[in-house]
């Protein structure tokens, strides 16, 4: 049985180089890896391109990465009014930035989970979102081809894990976290509290093992 858990932070972000494209899970603060963010801060890598829902709040979840010019690029649905680093990092034009609608960023991932290379929505028809992009009509409603959306690694925050990898999390903290767990090449989840196989209530694993390559254990914040 490969051993996926990591002793340090530092461990479980090996590999993690300048350019390498990241996804980072939560909403609103909920399961956020606050952990391996700050980690990945210190490792100091640059030009990422980050895949959030958001880009900060205060100083708050990716708001350290912007303020060290780490993120080159950024594909986000609400860059939001308090991600002021982010905001100052794209004044500048140090950041570059791509809006996806909130449920089309979510069926760009689960696409690029399921083997799928694009796919037609409705969503978007029509603005600014659509420039450029192939459009089409079924059954009368125009729709727009949008591509699938991986990464090479995520980092997303678990609840709790068992050896194997699989993963609960806690109330809302499940958000993106999951789609992205199985979306991404290399995923790299901090967790709470780490199990024994069979501990787990299979009916309660949200993901699977199968989509876990690391897990690191953190103590404090964290959903």
């Amino acid at each position: 049985m490969k051993n996926k858990v990591c002793a340090t932070v530092e461990e479980a972000l090996a590999g993690i180089g300048d350019g390498a494209s990241v996804m980072f899970g939560g909403f609103g603060g909920a399961g956020f890896p606050y952990h391996l963010v700050a980690g990945l801060a210190r490792l100091g890598v640059r030009n990422l391109t980050a895949i959030s829902n958001n880009c900060g709040r205060g100083d708050g979840e990716l708001s350290v990465l912007f303020r060290n010019v780490q993120i080159r690029r950024v594909v986000a649905s609400f860059p939001g009014p308090d991600a002021r680093d982010f905001q100052e990092q794209y004044a500048a034009g140090k950041v570059e930035v791509e809006l996806v609608p909130q449920g089309t960023l979510c069926e760009r991932m689960r696409a690029a989970a399921a083997g799928l290379p694009a796919f037609y929505t409705p969503v978007g028809v029509g603005t600014e979102i659509a420039a450029g992009k192939e459009e089409r009509s079924f059954n009368g409603r125009r729709a727009i081809l949008e591509t699938a959306l991986s990464a090479d690694f995520a980092l997303i925050r678990a609840q709790r894990a068992d050896r194997l990898g699989n993963l609960m999390y806690r109330q809302a903290a499940r958000n993106f976290n999951p789609i992205m767990a199985s979306a991404a090449r290399v995923t790299i989840v901090e967790v709470a509290e780490i199990v024994e196989v069979g501990a787990l209530d299979p009916e309660h694993v949200m993901t699977p093992a199968i989509y876990v390559d690391r897990i690191v254990q953190v103590a404090g914040r964290g959903a």
